[in-house]
């Protein structure tokens, strides 16, 4: 399980795209593991991957990102959307402390700019196990949806996450 927990916090930091080289820099992955998990992660990016998923509902979205939903720190994340509703890419834009996470339109719009995103949902998981937004999250999603209207950039979805379930702004009205 520590190994995997390596393995997890390495694919976090290079925003999921480890190759063998760096695997093997892992404690406790050798060669032939290194191997193994890049050939398995490389069949997962292709199998399972978002790419052309079609989102309607919030809801939709929560498959790409659950599995922040169990980390002891804020991941705040950006999905960039395409004119058809479908995902283009999810991407972790800042990992914070365990009940916030620093965030600023220019991240987050970075790279839905540059995949020439015409939506975006973001997301971000609260370790402390409460769904409920903060005043700075509402704050946040004010701030974005703005940027967003600026950039020709709709925010489609804000949501709130953990292992157990999720907040969304749009289903409470808030967005």
């Amino acid at each position: 399980m520590i190994v995997a927990e390596r393995i997890l916090k390495g694919l976090d930091a290079h925003n999921e795209k480890l190759n063998i080289d760096e695997l093997k820099k892992i404690e406790g992955v050798g060669p032939a593991k290194a191997t193994l998990i890049a050939a398995a992660l490389e069949f997962a990016r292709r199998r399972i991957r978002p790419e052309g998923l079609k989102i309607s509902f919030p809801t939709d979205v929560l498959p790409l990102i659950s599995n922040y939903g169990d980390r002891k720190q804020e991941h705040f994340l950006c999905t960039s959307i395409n004119g058809a509703n479908e995902v283009i890419a999810t991407r972790v834009v800042t990992v914070g402390l365990v009940n916030k996470s620093q965030v600023h339109p220019r991240e987050v719009f970075a790279d839905p700019i540059t995949d020439r995103a015409a939506a975006v949902i973001i997301a971000h998981n609260h370790p402390s196990g409460d769904l409920l937004p903060s005043k700075k999250d509402i704050e946040v999603t004010k701030q974005l949806k703005s940027a967003g209207e600026t950039l020709g950039i709709k925010l489609l979805y804000h949501i709130i996450f953990n292992h157990k379930g999720y907040y969304s702004f749009l289903e409470h009205k808030e967005l």
